[in-house]
């Protein structure tokens, strides 16, 4: 045991690090070609271009603090959803987020409960704050709400849901989620993780399904939750804005546990920018909805298993090793997400992409399952 075990606790010692996609830049170095990255679930569109130009009006402010609590935003976003103010917390992304919730309600002794294969945060954050995740089975690769409920304890504090799931695209209707909210336990936070809100409402109300509830429940005084995030839709990913909706004086407490200053000048400026370019928002929604009918359809082509995405992005069985498929379609300039980290090392993730970019993708998927790879 070296000196700093005894200073480290067991609990942070045996913390796995977050491994996110491979950065473009180095897989165009590993391949030596020019890359499209459809690994982790990014904007193929872009900033808004009211984003990027707000970004160069904030620059001179730089040398000054932001807004701690990112008023203009938190009171924009406010609005925009018919909430009050003090419902609403900025944070820098939705995962941080995520570790303010854990660390304000989580300690040794108590527990979280979720999904397996769902987003990786939320193993992190709980045994960063001293508690234990209890992860149960999917069920047709979607959370199933009998065993998260038969899961919960005398010391289970969180239940987190991320509604649609990633990495497998599926999604539970606002009559699930609210029949489930019916039978949780008064002292238990439910934690509905929206982050891919934007591309679900789309999808939902083409296909004529009633998605979310969410924000009702929030004003309804329930022990909920709501994360989304401008990472996604908006395309802010590189900025680290996210933010959520809960009862009032929760909101208060998580907003201590944030870090001071967490949301930059650029992050706010940008933020606001994006959320009322509807346009751009509109163009991102429509582009996922045309790439999601196209790429499903040429998957069940190929004879793949597909689980149908209300998200933006595929989960598909290559009934192989899916690292090794991975670094074929590298070799053809496409990056995607193996997803050997979630149990299910046979099976990758795909962003959708701009018409060009799925084109490109499926064709490369091709020449790597029929292992033909140029270089």
């Amino acid at each position: 045991m070296s000196r700093f075990d005894v200073l480290v606790p067991e609990h942070i010692r045996t913390l796995a690090s977050y491994k996110p996609g491979k950065p473009l830049k180095q897989a165009e170095r590993e391949c030596g070609v020019v890359c499209s990255k459809m690994a982790s679930n990014e904007n193929p569109l872009g900033p808004s271009p009211r984003a990027v130009e707000a970004m160069r009006e904030a620059a001179p402010f730089v040398h000054l603090y932001p807004d701690n609590d990112a008023t203009e935003l938190r009171n924009l976003i406010a609005e925009r959803f018919d909430m009050k103010p003090e419902q609403v917390l900025v944070t820098g992304g939705s995962t941080q987020f995520i570790d303010i919730i854990a660390h304000s309600l989580l300690s040794p002794g108590l527990n979280a409960v979720t999904s397996e294969r769902s987003f990786l945060a939320y193993a992190m954050a709980t045994q960063a704050a001293g508690g234990t995740l209890r992860q149960v089975p999917m069920q047709a690769n979607t959370f199933n709400l009998d065993a998260l409920l038969a899961a919960i304890d005398q010391n289970t504090r969180v239940v987190f849901i991320a509604n649609p799931n990633n990495p497998t695209g599926t999604m539970l209707d606002s009559q699930q989620v609210t029949r489930f909210l019916d039978r949780v336990p008064s002292n238990v936070l439910v934690v509905l993780d929206e982050a891919y809100y934007e591309f679900a409402d789309y999808l939902a109300r083409q296909r004529g399904v009633e998605y979310s509830r969410s924000l009702e429940y929030v004003r309804e005084e329930r022990n909920v939750v709501v994360l989304r995030t401008f990472s996604k839709v908006q395309g802010l990913a590189g900025c680290r804005v996210g933010y959520g909706f809960g009862p009032t004086e929760l909101i208060e407490y998580f907003a201590r546990g944030r870090t001071a200053f967490s949301i930059s000048v650029f992050a706010e400026a940008a933020a606001i920018a994006a959320l009322v370019d509807e346009e751009h928002t509109q163009k991102t929604v429509e582009n996922n909805a045309a790439g999601v009918a196209w790429m499903e359809n040429q998957l069940a082509e190929m004879g793949l298993p597909v689980t149908p995405t209300w998200a933006n992005f595929v989960y598909v069985d290559v009934g192989e090793d899916a690292s090794v498929i991975g670094q074929r379609m590298q070799q053809q300039g496409i990056i995607v997400r193996p997803l050997g980290m979630w149990g299910a090392p046979q099976t990758i993730r795909i962003t959708i992409g701009t018409p060009e970019q799925n084109a490109k993708c499926m064709e490369a998927l091709k020449k790597a399952l029929a292992r033909v790879v140029t270089s």
